[in-house]
């Protein structure tokens, strides 16, 4: 005979709520980021009450530890072990017994913020800190003592200084040296980093008078200071708004600081709330399809902070927190993937606004990492770190960081399109490959540089011309004037003696592209760049013939309502010989291009003049090739042809 077993009403009902509850908690398991944000304060940074109700299930309220202290002998010994902890370990030694270089002096400190010289003073705070990382990574490696008196003199070195700014961040009336006001920047937040360090790794090796003062001063000069922009109390922390490298490089440091270093449960909370905010901004830097407007240096320093404070948060969180994919998984996706789209030949990436023609990750590669393993972009062939808390995340995440791929088995596609920031990459698969890179854009880009239309031409591994880059951060460099960051010292036109217009509605257009196997052609419009009420068309094309050695040709066809006078210019580092009116020859280490230059509707001459700015982070000095209508008209075009020359 068989039971039947009759299940009561309110006993499903029980069952129903308990599976549902089950179901809600899975959903819940991961922050949503869309949701977290549509409940911001949209006039403050600093979470909402809906926002820190939100976070409550999923920070935890122990502080971060970014590893067990030195107590731990398991996973320090561990280490001790390893190639790279006994790799570690050497490095420290033989700086051991070098001494501070901080503080500086009043004087260096004033001269540096009125000349904006970063070389009297930035080499010795990065020497300081970097030193400092290494005294108490390597003391927790060998527990012996034998760094822990430097560690101590380090430390209390960086506590006298009277300001962690770099002076040159500092206002004119030098306000966080006098005691005026205490702002975090790219400095700033590194030293609070490395006294959290020492205090939650060597905790009771530490002198507690020694120790307690370290942490009042981090909580001084670092959350307090940042919680207090977040609400709007201040406006010193103007960077919790950006959308540039300083946004995730200083949230980075901050969080760090603040959640390692902080005893208060609710600072914590509230302080990767609003780390979440902000970094909605710095994200908003970045297209949809991943372009970095700052160039691939900015990209490796800001990108690769930013991800230290996904791991972080993640690690902290136990998953629960996730910014890898943040509320755009794809842009993400893309971002991390920049670098290999980016790149047009032989590690060589376009130097547009103040990015850098070589590969930029010589000092360090711990964002190819992180990218490789959350967004499948291509794995570094080593692993190299540039601070300690880079080099803890790799102890912590041998997943991560292990089996480098030294395939080098790359392949670069024939074309790369930025297709939502207007940047086209045109790459020769000659023998000797013929490149260009070429963007439309706007003028309120990160480290703007008044350049929509620029171009950059690569022959075989020399940079032969085109953008020249950043001028060095000295005093003037982000001035409007600065003829290398003004569209003067750009490959682009000039109308009417004047250059293009700064802002977000001063932009390009790509009107065309036409991608083939042996010819790629761009269609740009350059009109909205300038306010020249006369100027009626400015269009740009560039069409790269793949066929043979290689063509790369760049026509301006304009049209204007009366006579303007009008030209563009050939930028280069190159040696140039000018053969007659209408040609030129560029020489650089190992290739040669021939230049001529095409003109309808007037006659043109070609004017070469050194290009006013010696500080050019590229370290060369670089030349302006004017090429101008020597009349004024109304309408014509100029079109630069250039062609390889083989020896």
């Amino acid at each position: 005979m068989k039971l039947i077993k009759i299940v009561k009403p309110y006993f499903l009902c029980a069952l129903i709520t308990i599976v549902f509850s089950c179901k809600n908690k899975a959903q819940e398991s991961t922050l949503d980021i869309n949701s977290y944000l549509a409940l911001a304060d949209t006039n403050k940074i600093y979470p909402s009450d809906k926002q820190i109700e939100m976070l409550k299930d999923f920070i935890p309220n122990e502080a971060y530890q970014p590893a067990p202290n030195i107590s731990n002998r398991a996973f320090w010994d561990k280490i001790a072990a390893s190639k790279s902890g006994k790799e570690y370990l050497l490095t420290a030694h033989s700086v051991l017994y070098k001494a501070p270089e901080v503080p500086i002096s009043d004087e260096i400190y004033k001269r540096a913020n009125k000349e904006g010289n970063r070389g009297i003073y930035k080499p010795r705070y990065y020497r300081t800190m970097d030193n400092l990382e290494r005294f108490i990574l390597a003391e927790c490696i060998e527990n012996k003592g034998q760094f822990l008196p430097q560690i101590e003199v380090y430390m209390r070195a960086i506590m006298d200084m009277k300001s962690w700014l770099h002076p040159n961040h500092d206002d004119n009336e030098n306000s966080n040296l006098e005691g005026k006001s205490i702002t975090i920047d790219l400095g700033a937040r590194k030293f609070g980093t490395d006294l959290t360090l020492a205090v939650v790794l060597l905790d009771d090796k530490l002198d507690t008078n020694l120790k307690n003062e370290a942490s009042a001063l981090v909580q001084k000069r670092i959350t307090d200071s940042y919680l207090a922009s977040c609400k709007g109390e201040n406006k010193l922390n103007r960077w919790i708004r950006s959308t540039s490298n300083w946004n995730s490089v200083c949230n980075s440091g901050t969080i760090f600081s603040t959640i390692a270093n902080s005893s208060n449960p609710q600072e914590r909370l509230v302080a990767i709330g609003s780390a979440i905010n902000s970094s909605k901004y710095y994200l908003s830097g970045f297209g949809n399809d991943g372009y970095c407007s700052e160039g691939i240096g900015y990209w490796s320093y800001g990108f690769g902070h930013y991800l230290y404070i996904a791991q972080t948060l993640f690690d902290y969180t136990h998953g629960k927190i996730d910014l890898f994919k943040f509320n755009n998984p794809e842009q993400l996706k893309n971002v991390g993937n920049f670098p290999e789209n980016f790149e047009i030949q032989n590690l060589n990436y376009a130097p547009f606004a103040d990015g850098n023609i070589v590969a930029a990750n010589q000092k360090g590669n711990f964002p190819y990492a992180l990218s490789a393993y959350y967004y499948n972009a291509l794995k570094p062939d080593h692993f190299k770190f540039e601070e300690a808390t880079e080099q803890l995340t790799a102890w912590n995440h041998e997943e991560i960081f292990s089996n480098p791929d030294t395939s080098n088995n790359k392949v670069l596609p024939d074309v790369t399109y930025f297709d939502t920031s207007g940047m086209v990459i045109s790459r020769g698969k000659q023998q000797v490959p013929f490149s260009i890179a070429i963007k439309a854009g706007h003028n309120a880009e990160n480290h703007n540089h008044s350049d929509v239309g620029t171009y950059t031409v690569l022959f075989g591994k020399d940079y032969i011309t085109g953008d020249i880059g950043a001028p060095s951060y000295t005093a003037g460099a982000f001035s409007k004037t600065n003829k290398a960051r003004s569209s003067w010292g750009h490959p682009v036109p000039r109308i009417n003696n004047t250059l293009q217009s700064n802002g977000k509605q001063f932009i390009g257009e790509v009107l065309k592209t036409n991608f083939k196997k042996n010819r790629d052609e761009v269609v740009m419009d350059l009109k909205p760049a300038y306010e020249i009420p006369a100027l009626k068309v400015l269009k740009r094309t560039m069409v790269n013939d793949k066929n043979g050695a290689g063509t790369m040709r760049i026509t301006d066809d304009f049209e204007a309502s009366e006579n303007v006078t009008f030209g563009t210019a050939i930028m280069t580092f190159s040696k140039y010989e000018i053969l007659d009116s209408n040609t030129l020859i560029l020489t650089n280490k190992n290739q040669k291009l021939k230049v001529d230059v095409i003109s309808e509707g007037g006659s043109i001459k070609i004017t070469p003049e050194p290009v006013p700015v010696k500080a050019l982070r590229n370290g060369k000095d670089a030349i302006r090739i004017g090429v101008d209508f020597l009349n004024p008209v109304k309408k014509g075009s100029i079109t630069v042809v250039y062609t390889p020359i083989f020896q």
